[in-house]
């Protein structure tokens, strides 16, 4: 039985398939993260809910990406997890060969480090960012 990821790489070299994964990068990585952050926090979809004060089923459509949550759910799911929520904004063109896989993206002394799915932390400073 072939293996998601293995699917995954196949169908990206596909224009159609690429050019659709692209389109849903924001929900992609939005639910990788809500479903990281409450892994991290020990916490079920339930036990979450009820620390941010919502339901299940809430919880489950934040994690699946559909939808567009507010700055407040968001805010709520962080203070829930013991987390902090960082926003922030890249160039398309690094966003385009860096950010569509990224797994977690954390700032540290003006340096923006992230997990990829090939597994090579990227680091990239500011001037980069800026350059890219």
């Amino acid at each position: 039985m072939a293996r998601i990821s293995d699917l995954h790489k196949k169908w990206m070299e596909e224009s159609k398939y690429r050019n659709a994964y692209a389109a849903l990068e924001r929900e992609f990585v939005l639910a990788s993260a809500a479903m990281d952050v409450r892994s991290r926090a020990g916490l079920t979809q339930e036990a979450l809910a009820r620390k941010m004060g919502t339901t299940q089923p809430v919880v489950a459509r934040l994690e699946s990406g559909r939808g567009h949550p507010s700055m407040r759910t968001l805010d709520r799911l962080a203070k829930a997890t013991g987390s902090r929520l960082i926003i922030g904004f890249a160039p398309i063109a690094l966003a385009a060969t860096h950010l569509l896989t990224a797994q977690r993206v954390q700032p540290f002394r003006g340096r923006c480090w992230g997990r990829y799915a090939v597994g090579k932390p990227l680091a990239a400073t500011s001037t980069q960012l800026r350059a890219a």
